[in-house]
């Protein structure tokens, strides 16, 4: 089997896999730009070429977390060919290779913050986008492939389809985000499109909104708000906050999609609201048992 064979197959071999169309274009895009600079054949590709890749990448600027996509792209290739074309072959990128990543907590957004940015809206359309990731805490990738038959009216409820590594979830809809979506639906237009968020004018009107169009919302507001706003902070606002009122971390992570609890816990570390509440209400359990240290010194 030659090259572009094994390439076609590898990309069926990731649709059985059940990854998601964006990550199956990104391993494919990520693969090919390896193989066209790849000096050597396929089977001859050492270590050696795997770390003159990753200088190349370094030099055109991109961050580490880029790169670390660029070589679990190539390892998986590798890990097909071993598995699935059943080649003796070696995997180049062994480990070691991949690049430290800094560890910088996640960024929420102040009350005040918060209602700069959502002060600005102008079209019901944004304002739905914008309240499920605050409400829901949905992905952007998660609100543009948003479909009618998801929403539960009556419960106020989303079963988010295929999420971050096809996860399925429930997710529940606050009163404001459900008033704001179900005004929106009111002016949608009919059509057989089955994704909510619609294109609304130009070109490409009717057509389903992009996550590219929806992060471009997200900067037009954050510039005329003075506040700069992410689609990812609206999420992580939405974890903090509801951390710091008392919800369960594990309950946390279910709503984020989360599936491991150590990356729901990176919200902890922010959550000083939460830490002090934690402790004086510890603290008061403390006292009643052992009564104070000052007390006590008085009466010896």
């Amino acid at each position: 089997m030659n090259l572009t064979e094994s390439v076609l197959h590898y990309k069926r071999y990731l649709k059985r896999r059940n990854y998601s169309n964006h990550t199956r274009k990104n391993y494919l895009n990520r693969l090919q730009h390896f193989l066209g600079w790849l000096p050597v054949t396929v089977e001859l590709a050492e270590s050696i070429h795997i770390k003159q890749f990753i200088d190349i990448l370094l030099d055109r600027r991109l961050g580490p977390q880029t790169i670390n996509g660029h070589l679990i792209a190539i390892r998986s290739f590798y890990r097909y060919l071993q598995e699935e074309e059943q080649r003796e072959i070696d995997n180049p990128v062994i480990s070691g290779l991949s690049l430290r990543l800094p560890k910088p907590l996640p960024r929420f957004l102040q009350d005040s913050e918060v209602a700069a940015f959502f002060g600005v809206i102008s079209k019901q359309r944004d304002l739905a986008i914008f309240l499920l990731m605050l409400r829901c805490g949905l992905r952007v990738e998660e609100v543009a492939n948003l479909t009618i038959g998801v929403i539960d009216h009556r419960r106020n409820q989303i079963m988010v389809r295929c999420g971050k590594g096809a996860m399925d979830r429930l997710v529940y809809l606050y009163d404001d985000a459900a008033e704001a979506l179900a005004a929106y639906l009111q002016l949608r237009p009919e059509t057989e499109e089955p994704r909510i968020f619609l294109v609304e004018k130009g070109l490409y009107k009717g057509k389903p909104l992009s996550v590219r169009g929806i992060q471009k919302r997200a900067e037009h507001y954050s510039v005329k708000s003075g506040v700069h706003v992410s689609c990812h902070q609206l999420r992580h606002t939405m974890a903090t906050d509801l951390l710091n009122a008392g919800a369960d971390i594990v309950t946390i992570q279910y709503l984020l999609g989360h599936s491991k609890i150590k990356t729901t816990m990176r919200y902890a570390r922010l959550s000083n609201q939460k830490a002090r509440m934690d402790y004086y209400q510890a603290m008061t359990r403390i006292m009643e048992v052992k009564g104070s240290l000052t007390s006590w010194n008085m009466r010896c």
